[in-house]
């Protein structure tokens, strides 16, 4: 499914088992929950800190799939073809980047 099919989901979604979109800052302060869930996780399985064990049978993918939706009902709230910014933002960085990546001793 490419990103504007994703979106069209999501508003479907909405539209038939929500009652309408949470209002920006709303979505917004959820974003930022989710993407916390993403980092506990991250940090407890993939970083330094241990694993508690309420959080081992967390889902990375799920977690990852909820900031997903949030940020495609934020996209579609404020009328963003998000695939139409991906793929220009991708162009830039493809531009911008590539010669810079190979060249950084740290990734060698």
């Amino acid at each position: 499914m490419d990103i504007k099919n994703a979106q069209q989901e999501v508003d479907n979604w909405i539209k038939n088992h929500g009652v309408r979109y949470f209002n920006e800052l709303t979505n917004m302060a959820q974003l930022t929950e989710e993407v916390g869930e993403v980092a506990r996780i991250i940090a407890r399985r993939y970083g330094e800190q241990s694993e508690k064990e309420s959080d081992k049978n967390k889902d990375l993918g799920e977690e990852l799939a909820d900031v997903m939706f949030v940020v495609l009902c934020l996209a579609n709230q404020t009328g963003i073809d998000l695939q139409e910014a991906f793929d220009k933002k991708l162009d830039i960085k493809t531009k911008r980047d590539h010669d810079r990546h190979h060249n950084n001793q740290k990734l060698k």
